[in-house]
């Protein structure tokens, strides 16, 4: 329409926004914002670790790394943690059948913001898909705390470490 201005709203802001809803939403019903989540710990990952989100989508990963991961085809994975003392959480069917490198596993808050970010490499993760009984692990289902095993904590709230290493809780022990 000729003279309507077009709002234009910056990724981050609307992200906010978003974190925002999701919780509200699950505060109220009960139930998760279907999607919102996979959007927010995609922001997350890019912007943690130095990711390029790929645009359009690609079949298998959702990302392609730089600085120390430049070139490294990443699937990101999201899990909302509402309580910590819960267990069995699990993170959305891997695509083992797919070409990726790595998966990272972005852990939110109930607030969806970030307090930990995983990482482990496709090595490890068909090794033990393929040591597993059952039909969940043949589909590349995986517990948070499994993957946890698998891989290493590559940034944590207040600790940072977006740079890409590995981060380390026995430094200066």
């Amino acid at each position: 329409m000729p003279g309507k201005a077009v709002e234009y709203y910056s990724v981050d802001k609307l992200i906010a926004e978003a974190r925002r809803l999701a919780a509200a939403y699950r505060r109220t019903t009960g139930r998760p914002l279907v999607g919102v989540g996979a959007e927010i710990c995609q922001h997350d990952a890019a912007r943690l670790l130095d990711l390029e989100l790929c645009q359009p989508a690609v079949p298998g990963y959702d990302a392609i790394g730089r600085g120390t991961r430049a070139g490294k085809r990443v699937q990101i994975k999201g899990r909302a943690i509402f309580d910590e003392s819960k267990g069995g959480h699990r993170i959305g069917q891997l695509r083992v059948e797919q070409d990726w490198d790595s998966v990272v596993l972005v852990l939110m808050d109930e607030n969806f913001e970030p307090f930990e970010i995983h990482e482990a490499e496709r090595a490890d993760i068909l090794d033990d898909l393929a040591r597993a009984d059952g039909r969940r692990s043949k589909r590349g289902v995986m517990s948070v705390a499994r993957f946890k095993n698998l891989g290493r904590l590559v940034w944590e709230r207040g600790a940072g470490g977006g740079d890409g290493g590995v981060w380390d809780n026995q430094a200066g022990a």
